[in-house]
């Protein structure tokens, strides 16, 4: 039985991908990594997939401000969506927002475990892929 992390990352900026991707491949509990450059591409893949818990993440990394769905507008859409999803999935917002508008929003959400601000540190990495892997 495979019991590796499966991530999605949803974000476009495509350094962060491309880094945080090179990251979590070094981590050897990461299996699957998933990224998607908007919320509606991703949203599209959790509502094919919804029955499928093999398929969906265990965590997901999610961006704010992106084009075409923003991380906002996918936690709505979320949130509605949650209670037909077989599997539960731990969500971080990840962003380069210094706001407090943003910080007070997502304090908000509950489905949120928290708010990180970009870039993310390798211990806050570590510390939330040996929380999920309990």
């Amino acid at each position: 039985m495979d019991n590796s992390i499966s991530v999605c990352i949803i974000d476009d900026d495509e350094v962060f991908q491309y880094t945080i991707l090179h990251t979590l491949e070094a981590h050897q509990s990461v299996g699957k990594i998933t990224p998607f450059t908007d919320g509606a591409e991703a949203m599209t893949f959790i509502k094919a997939n919804m029955h499928n818990p093999k398929e969906l993440p265990d965590v997901i990394f999610l961006d704010i401000n992106m084009p075409v769905m923003d991380g906002y507008s996918f936690m709505d859409e979320y949130i509605k969506t949650i209670s037909l999803i077989e599997k539960k999935i731990t969500i971080y917002i990840l962003s380069s927002s210094v706001d407090l508008v943003d910080f007070e929003k997502t304090k908000k959400i509950s489905e949120v475990s928290d708010y990180i601000i970009k870039p993310i540190r390798e211990n806050q990495l570590t510390k939330i892929l040996s929380e999920i892997k309990k």
